[in-house]
């Protein structure tokens, strides 16, 4: 029994120094290995119960990292839409001279957006609220041009209460991430602009067009959506809450905006394609870009 025991206790120390290097490293232990380890493990009491507690959150701290950055990303973006629809309800309210949406069809439309974009009445209400405010910041609307890698094109779509800062952020994310400003006109003419709806779903077309065209649409073009069991329908740039009231009678939820949509997209290597999603990413993150189009078919 004295033997066994000492033979034991070494390969019991040797399958756990493995066992331990193989998580740092970053690899998964086959199901045998483990299996093995936890066997041993399980027959022996006292120091050795402690090993399993030491090795497990190993796991759980990447799958945590994992779920953290996730989580991040997601909050980071609901914050975006946020602040976006904030700018956006202020400007409104400025335009229209009213804070009553009865009276003021824009604010009207923007708070039925925002709604449909999961921003909180609390912050609809914040927002109007604010532009009342004598020291309300006046936001202005601008686009950017820029060319990518592989004759990718973008349109960047900006709100802010400061053009230069704005125009300053916007050229240092291109030009750091390997794209080029392009000249005013150069980019845009390649573009149409179109009200897009996006569908929770995939409607019947005839059902859709009959739809449509009760609702008063004089334009529909119904695609395949970014994510699989989703749909997009392109109609008139006015036509965006018509088209979403017709979706709705077919009893699919959707998100409408008005966006430039490229002419003739094209596909660029995967490589461009990385190197072109830097230069979207980064301008993403600043605070003043609105929204982001290209025409890349990637």
């Amino acid at each position: 029994m004295f033997v066994a025991m000492n033979i034991r206790k070494p390969l019991l120390t040797i399958l756990t120094l493995v066992f331990l290097i193989v998580q740092v490293e970053g690899f998964s232990p086959t199901i045998t290995f483990t299996g093995t380890v936890n066997k041993i493990l399980h027959k022996n009491n006292g120091a050795q119960s402690s090993i399993i507690s030491r090795s497990m959150p190993l796991f759980m701290g990447r799958a945590a990292a994992v779920r953290a950055q996730t989580k991040g990303k997601t909050d980071a973006k609901k914050s975006k839409v946020n602040a976006l629809y904030g700018k956006r309800i202020i400007m409104a309210v400025k335009n229209g001279g009213s804070t009553d949406p009865n009276a003021n069809r824009e604010l009207e439309k923007l708070i039925k957006e925002a709604k449909t974009n999961n921003v909180p009445v609390d912050n609809i209400n914040r927002a109007i609220k604010r532009a009342s405010d004598s020291d309300a910041a006046n936001f202005a609307a601008s686009t950017f041009e820029a060319y990518g890698q592989g004759g990718a094109s973008m349109i960047i779509n900006v709100l802010s209460d400061n053009p230069n800062r704005a125009s300053a952020d916007i050229k240092l994310a291109v030009k750091k991430n390997d794209g080029k400003m392009a000249e005013t006109g150069s980019v845009m003419f390649m573009y149409d602009y179109k009200g897009k709806v996006t569908i929770e779903g995939v409607p019947d077309e005839e059902e859709l067009l009959e739809a449509a065209i009760e609702a008063g649409c004089d334009e529909m073009e119904l695609v395949d959506g970014d994510e699989e069991g989703t749909s997009i329908v392109y109609t008139g740039p006015k036509e965006v809450g018509i088209m979403m009231e017709a979706v709705g009678s077919l009893k699919f939820s959707s998100k409408g905006v008005i966006a430039h949509v490229s002419k003739a997209p094209l596909q660029v290597t995967d490589e461009e394609f990385e190197i072109n999603m830097g230069i979207i990413d980064a301008l993403e993150e600043l605070d003043d870009v609105d929204s982001i189009e290209h025409n890349m078919l990637n």
